[in-house]
Parts: structure tokens; sequence; C-alpha cells
């Protein structure tokens, strides 16, 4: 599922998110760095990058679920990645 992940101390990613009973993996995932919304991440994750919205390189995150703080269920279509 492609959603936005709220961790502990602020952190938010963007990517493939599987979930075991230990950890959650994000595949794909991108530092949410800037937003780039007026509406919050609920307009990022329906609408997808916004014109301000900043993200890192992507990689691989592994986090403890408790460090997870909450997810955001992303429309897919919006959040195709680009070719370089």
């Amino acid at each position: 599922m492609k959603a936005i992940v709220v961790g502990q101390r602020g952190w938010v990613w963007v990517g493939d998110v599987q979930a075991s009973l230990d950890e959650v993996v994000i595949t794909d995932a991108q530092v949410v760095r800037r937003w780039g919304t007026k509406r919050g991440l609920a307009q990022l994750a329906n609408e997808g990058p916004q014109r301000e919205t900043l993200l890192d390189d992507p990689c691989t995150v592994r986090l403890h679920r408790l460090a997870v703080v909450c997810l955001y269920e992303c429309n897919p279509a919006v959040w195709v990645r680009k070719a370089a």
C-alpha cells in the first residue's frame, strides 16, 4: 500500500508500506522534507506532491511498529514516480 508514514520525533516518509508483527517496512521511501500543501498531509496523500513539496532520494526504511504514529493511505495514481 502506498502511504505517508508519520514516525516518532516528527519524521514523515512516503512509500510502499508493509507491516508485520514487529516492524513496518517502507520501500521506495522518501523523507517528506517540505509538505508544500495548504491543507496538510491528507492533501498530500490524496493529490500527490505539490509544487512546493520537497522529497529526499528513495531508500528502504525499517521501523519498529511502536515508532509509527499514524499512516495516511495515498491515492497511488498521483504518486507515480516520474522518470529522471
